[in-house]
Formats: structure tokens, sequence, C-alpha cells
């Protein structure tokens, strides 16, 4: 239903984008952006606690689509597989901190970086060639990042560290993934950041537990929901398009992040802060183009 196994995978790949593949991932995108404006709506629940609640979540639907289906649950490289669930973990810890903390396009734009320090970080992982011309387009990005912090005075720079920090987590978890797509079916990848999660961000949270009220936990089930259904519609348009021209899609989701930080949070930007979002964009729109050559 929601994965197949990674060599039908790249069966199913359909050099053309077809008008479903496009659909798919602006669903994706929008429920992408639902989840983002649910974490912004709870402030006062601590990060680590709203992913306490999403792991759960995640790892009961994700527990019983493995079962319905036969697939071993653990796999095989378990090492890899925990790895992947810790760096996955911290990435996104740190990016609904940042959510809560900073203006929501923002943070979706920092977060825009993972691109980017996933081409850096697969140099030595998983040892991919990066050609000379992307680093300029790396410098295009991270020049936007610092005009965005440097105009907008709303981003504290301690909370701008800590959305880079979600970025090179996120990186790393990109690479671990590319390192375990040969040997691991998608879904038992998708597990281990629950089973990781959980257990710590349930220790965690213990210590600084902030009990939810009225809307808090209809709000917390709606973020595990909305996250299901973004993977959903984006492994459907992977599925049925090229992988390079299909992740382009998802920066759409800069608009929906501009659009909601605007009616729902009365977010606006100077002309300084949209040219930092617009070259972060560039720089990581070039680079995903120029790599996928």
């Amino acid at each position: 239903m929601f994965f197949n196994h990674p060599k039908v995978y790249s069966k199913l790949t359909d050099p053309v984008l077809s008008s479903k593949s496009v659909q798919h991932m602006l669903l994706a995108g929008i429920f992408f952006a639902f989840m983002n404006v649910t974490v912004k709506f709870l402030p006062h629940i601590p990060a680590i606690e709203i992913i306490l609640f999403r792991s759960i979540f995640s790892f009961i639907f994700t527990y019983l689509v493995l079962r319905k289906k036969n697939i071993p649950v653990l796999g095989t490289n378990k090492k890899l597989l925990v790895l992947r669930g810790v760096v996955g973990s911290v990435g996104l810890i740190t990016f609904f901190y940042t959510l809560q903390k900073i203006p929501l396009a923002s943070a979706v734009t920092i977060q825009y970086m993972g691109p980017v320090f996933t081409s850096i970080l697969g140099i030595f992982i998983v040892k991919e060639r990066v050609k000379p011309i992307q680093f300029f387009y790396f410098a295009i990005a991270f020049s936007g990042v610092l005009v965005i912090e440097g105009f907008d005075p709303r981003i504290d720079p301690v909370y701008l560290l800590i959305g880079i920090v979600s970025a090179i987590f996120s990186g790393l978890a990109y690479n671990v993934i590319r390192k375990l797509k040969n040997t691991e079916h998608p879904l038992v990848i998708v597990f281990y950041f629950p089973l990781v999660t959980t257990p710590v961000a349930a220790l965690i949270s213990y210590y600084g537990w902030v009990n939810p009220v009225g809307w808090d936990w209809l709000l917390l089930l709606a973020i595990g929901i909305f996250t299901q259904f973004a993977q959903y519609f984006m492994t459907m348009a992977y599925q049925n398009a090229n992988l390079s021209k299909v992740a382009n899609l998802t920066y759409v989701g800069i608009i929906y992040a501009l659009g909601f930080g605007y009616f729902l949070f009365d977010e606006t930007y100077n002309l300084w802060t949209y040219g930092g979002m617009l070259l972060v964009l560039s720089g990581v729109i070039l680079n995903m183009r120029f790599s996928g050559k």
C-alpha cells in the first residue's frame, strides 16, 4: 500500500513527470505544511513531547502494516537502521523546536538546506562525487541563510544554529537511507525512527512533562495523521516519476509556509528576508538539478 521493495521502486520510476505525480507531491507538501502549522499551534508543549506522540502513532501504524505484509520488522542491517533512527530523531526534534521558536517560513526555509548537507556529507559517507560548480550553489544557499538571520530580528542566532543542526542531521539521515536502500525494505527504514525515538523521547519527556489539555490532544493526533498522509503521497509521487524532477516540487512548501504564517500567525517579512529565502531555494534547487545530470 505505502511502499514497494527498493528493486521494484526503481522499475516503477517513470522519466516523465506525470500529472498524477505532480498532484501527489503537491498533496504531500500540503500535509507536511499542515503538520508544521499544527506543531506551531502547540508552543506550550515541549517539542520532545510532540515527537513522542508522533512516534507512538507512527510506531503502531507502521508495525501493523509491516505485519500485514509479512515483512521482517527488524530488518537485517540493524546497526545502520538504529543509526538512521538516531540521526532522524535529532533532525526532527530540532526542526520542531525551531518551528515553535521562529517564524514558520524561516524555519521551513532553513530546513530546506537538508539536500545541501546531503550532498556534502555524501562525499564522505557514500563516496559520492560532487562537481566543483555545486560548491558555488552551496555558497548561494548558505548566503541566503545568513541574509535571513541578519535581516530578521525575530531569529535568534541560537535558533538559527539549531535549525542548521536540524538540516545537517536530515542530510545524515538521507545518506544512511541511501546506504540501506538496496538491503532493507523502505517501511523497515521508516519503522526504526519511532522504534528508536519513542523510548528516548519518553525518558526525556518524563522530566519535563506538560500535560496536554482540551484541544491539545486533537492537535497531537492530527500531527500523526498529517505525517502519515504526507509520507504516503510523497512515496506515490516518487514511485511514478523521475526522482530529481519530483523532488523540486517539495519547495512549493515555502509558499504554503508563507501563506499559513501570514494568515494564521500574522507573520510578515521584509524584502531582504524574502531575498534570503530565494537565495536558499535557488542554491538548493540548482544543486539538485546539476547533481541529477
